[in-house]
C-alpha cells in the first residue's frame, strides 16, 4: 500500500483538511496497490481488514513481506515492475507554482537493470554469447534487438528511463562480440559493418542493423537500438492476445475416427489391439500371422481392428499357446 499522510495546517486546499480522506485501488492479475491519502494508522486498519476478507471470504493469505505500507515520499512501492513515489521538490517552479509536489512519479527499478545487464556480462564486462554465436547475423542482431526493445517499451513510461543506456551499452557491446567471435574479426569492424543512421520522432538516431537481400521483395532488416530513452506519456503497454493454435490430435485418435479397420481395411466399428512391445511379435518374415506382420511392418505396438478381426486375432493366439 502507498500511502500519504495529510497536512494539519487550515489552509484552503482539501489536501489541507485534517479529514480527508482518498484510497485508490489498482490490480492486475495478482499483482495490486492501493493509493491512501490520510494517516498511516487508518492505512495499517485498511491492511489488516484486507487481510482478514481474503482469509476469512477467500480462504487466501496475505503475504505479509510483500504487503507492505510505505510512504510515498520516503520509500517506493513496486508495482507490476515499476518503483512508484510521490514526488516533492520545493525548488522546481513552473508557472509560478511547485508543480513536481504531490505528483506521483514511476522509476525504473535499479535491481531489474542489474538483473538484465547481468544476461550480457561475464568476468565483470560485456561477454558474447556463444549459445547463438553460429546463427546468421540477421538472426543475432534480431535477438539483441528485440530483447532490448522489449524492456526499453515496457518502461518507456518511467521518468528515468534514460538509466537503461547502461544496459544499451552492455547488450550492443555483447551484441558485437558475437558477431566478431562468429566471424573470426574484431568489435571494431563489425561495428563499421553493421551502423546505420534511421530518423525517429525526435530526429536521426544511430543503431546497428543487419539485412537479408530478397528477390523481387523488400529486404528482411533486423535492428538493434535507435531507441530514444526519454520518457513517453503517451505510452502504452499492450498485451498482444496470443492466437489460438488448434491442439493437435493423437496419432491413434485420428486412427480411431477413421473408423477402418487395418487389417481387412473395411470400415466398421473398431477397437484397438495392443502388444506389449514389438519384439513380442517375433522376428519379421519367420512364419508371422498377418497381423503381427502388419504391426512389424508399421513399427507400431498398437493396431486398430473391427471386431471379428480383433477376434480372429485372439483365437489365432490361443489357438499357439495350445499346440
Amino acid at each position: 500500500m502507498l500511502w500519504r499522510s495529510v497536512a494539519v495546517s487550515g489552509g484552503v486546499r482539501e489536501l489541507d483538511d485534517p479529514g480527508f480522506r482518498r484510497l485508490r485501488y489498482s490490480r492486475y492479475a495478482d499483482d495490486h496497490l492501493l493509493g491512501f491519502i490520510g494517516p498511516r494508522a487508518e492505512a495499517e486498519v485498511i491492511k489488516a481488514q484486507l487481510a482478514a476478507f481474503l482469509r476469512d471470504d477467500l480462504a487466501l493469505e496475505l503475504n505479509a513481506a510483500k504487503t507492505l505500507v510505505t510512504h510515498g515520499r520516503t520509500r517506493a512501492a513496486r508495482y507490476l515492475g515499476f518503483e512508484i513515489t510521490v514526488q516533492h521538490a520545493d525548488r522546481k517552479i513552473t508557472a509560478g507554482q511547485r508543480a513536481a509536489n504531490g505528483a506521483v512519479s514511476l522509476r525504473v527499478p535499479l535491481d531489474v537493470i542489474r538483473a538484465k545487464r547481468a544476461l550480457y556480462r561475464c568476468h565483470g564486462k560485456p561477454w558474447h554469447r556463444a549459445a547463438i554465436q553460429n546463427l546468421d547475423d540477421y538472426d543475432i542482431v534480431r535477438v539483441y534487438g528485440a530483447e532490448y526493445r522489449g524492456i526499453v517499451q515496457y518502461y518507456l513510461l518511467a521518468g528515468d528511463v534514460w538509466r537503461l543506456s547502461a544496459l544499451c551499452w552492455d547488450a550492443q557491446t555483447s551484441m558485437l562480440k558475437t558477431l566478431a567471435a562468429k566471424h573470426q574479426s574484431s568489435v571494431r569492424k563489425m561495428a563499421a559493418r553493421h551502423r546505420a543512421v534511421i530518423t525517429t520522432p525526435h530526429g536521426p538516431r544511430r543503431c546497428y542493423e543487419a539485412r537479408i537481400e530478397r528477390d523481387g521483395k523488400p529486404p528482411l532488416v533486423a535492428r538493434f537500438g535507435g531507441i530514444p530513452l526519454a520518457r513517453s506519456k503517451k505510452a502504452i503497454i499492450v498485451d498482444r492476445i496470443p492466437a489460438r493454435l488448434p491442439t493437435p490430435r493423437r496419432e491413434l485418435v485420428i486412427r480411431l475416427l477413421a473408423r477402418r479397420c487395418e487389417l481387412c481395411e473395411e470400415p466398421a466399428r473398431v477397437l484397438v489391439h495392443q502388444v506389449r512391445n514389438l519384439a513380442s511379435l517375433g522376428t519379421p518374415g519367420s512364419g508371422q500371422p498377418q497381423w503381427a506382420q502388419v504391426m512389424s511392418r508399421k513399427r507400431r505396438k498398437t493396431l486398430v481392428v473391427c471386431h471379428p478381426c480383433h477376434d480372429h486375432i485372439h483365437h489365432g493366439q490361443a489357438a499357439a499357446a495350445t499346440a
